[in-house]
């Protein structure tokens, strides 16, 4: 998102929206509570919270194991979630569409499952400085195990992707790309699309780290031409413990099963045993059939308010507590790119930010201090942590009053 001036202010019934979420209305510390912190994990609306429960109430059993009504009704729920994930992100087909404990899990998939058996000594994965742990770390430790090394692309000051120098290291010896369509801790928009592109020509798979993409905005996976995409669904309103990888095809029907166990077999034999077609060899055992119920109520209530009213109304947002934000003496805000989504990470002069953080909430204002699961970019910036402020289209103005003002009265505690 670009920052744009505030007014005229956006039509958007925020306080009806902020009646769904239960959450909203309690208080912290004898204050009202503002949440700022949704990068980190979104509320969640009645509406899914009312979807687990009924699930456990009405029809709890286990999916795709017994044909009594009970398990046809929780393998229904359980692969609607799968039709409607397909259908948000535009997948060309919920075979395609692996569900999974979250992007972590995703990206743990893509490294054993698809990178380990490839990957040679002198190869090479391509990744980014902004990236969040679960994008790095991964590829190291299958790069460990094969000799094959991990490059991370620098950033500029800005927070933005340095183009030229991604592509320049995308040499015949790089065998995957990694990529985050927004980053965790600064909020930039990367061009995945371009990115995407240059990848193909090349001949290199790429990876997008979606997690704080889908909460913000509407993703089109056959539109940006990756070849894997992996997402969350605790950030974007629904359970935690749900989440989901979308790949092409070919890379599906080649890749081994990741987890062995139940549900996930064709046939087994102690002489061999045979797999299940895509996406179901790599969703063995028991998932999280409630969690995945709240998945499509969750994508359910994105579709009721749009995604055009979500996005102006976070703009005016972010403008606006940008702005604020600026008022209080000494900030640094990290990460100003010219497209960015409603995250702003900051530090002020002469204050810890855990200190900051732990007075903000008795304030009764959450925000996220430390190193986001970002070390790299936190080393590229030379500080050991700092502040995030997160928003969501069920936030206000007026709590980003609240903010600055706990801020400014922080500040003063510690100075």
């Amino acid at each position: 998102m670009t920052a744009k001036p505030s007014h005229p202010s956006v039509d958007f019934d925020v306080e009806r929206i902020r009646a769904d979420f239960p959450l909203l209305s309690r208080t912290v510390h004898g204050k009202p509570l503002v949440y700022f912190d949704n990068a980190n994990t979104s509320q969640k609306p009645r509406q899914v919270i009312e979807a687990v429960d009924e699930h456990y109430r009405v029809h709890n059993a286990n999916v795709a194991r017994a044909v009594h009504q009970l398990g046809e009704e929780a393998t229904a729920a359980y692969e609607n979630a799968r039709d409607k994930l397909a259908a948000f992100i535009n997948a060309d087909s919920r075979n395609n569409l692996i569900l999974t404990s979250g992007t972590t899990h995703s990206m743990n998939l893509v490294a054993y499952s698809y990178a380990l058996p490839r990957l040679q000594p002198g190869d090479a994965i391509v990744t980014t400085v902004m990236e969040h742990h679960a994008n790095i770390v991964p590829w190291q430790l299958v790069a460990a195990r094969t000799g094959a090394t991990v490059k991370a692309a620098p950033i500029d000051q800005n927070g933005e992707l340095i183009l030229e120098k991604f592509f320049e290291l995308l040499t015949p010896e790089v065998k995957l790309a990694c990529v985050a369509h927004v980053s965790n801790v600064l909020g930039t928009v990367n061009p995945v699309r371009e990115i995407a592109r240059e990848c193909r020509k090349r001949g290199i798979p790429l990876v997008v780290d979606g997690s704080q993409a889908l909460p913000h905005r509407p993703v089109d996976v056959q539109a940006i031409g990756c070849d894997f995409y992996a997402l969350t669904g605790h950030k974007m309103l629904a359970p935690t413990g749900t989440g989901a990888l979308w790949a092409r095809r070919e890379h599906l029907e080649a890749m081994p099963p990741f987890f062995g166990g139940g549900e996930m077999i064709r046939e087994v034999r102690f002489d061999g045993t045979s797999f299940a077609d895509a996406p179901h060899k790599f969703e063995a055992g028991t998932p999280n059939i409630a969690g995945f119920a709240g998945v499509g109520a969750a994508i359910d209530y994105y579709r009721s308010i749009g995604f055009e009213a979500i996005r102006a109304w976070e703009y005016e947002l972010l403008s606006y507590a940008t702005e604020r934000l600026r008022e209080v003496p000494g900030v640094r805000i990290f990460g100003e790119a010219k497209e960015k989504e409603p995250v702003i990470s900051f530090l002020v002069d002469g204050a810890q930010a855990m200190d900051m953080a732990t007075l903000l909430d008795l304030e009764g204002v959450a925000v996220r201090s430390g190193h986001h699961c970002a070390h790299p970019l936190m080393q590229f910036y030379g500080v050991p942590a700092t502040l995030r402020a997160s928003l969501a289209f069920y936030n206000t103005r007026e709590e980003v009053d609240a903010f600055i003002a706990a801020l400014l009265k922080v500040r003063k505690l510690l100075m």
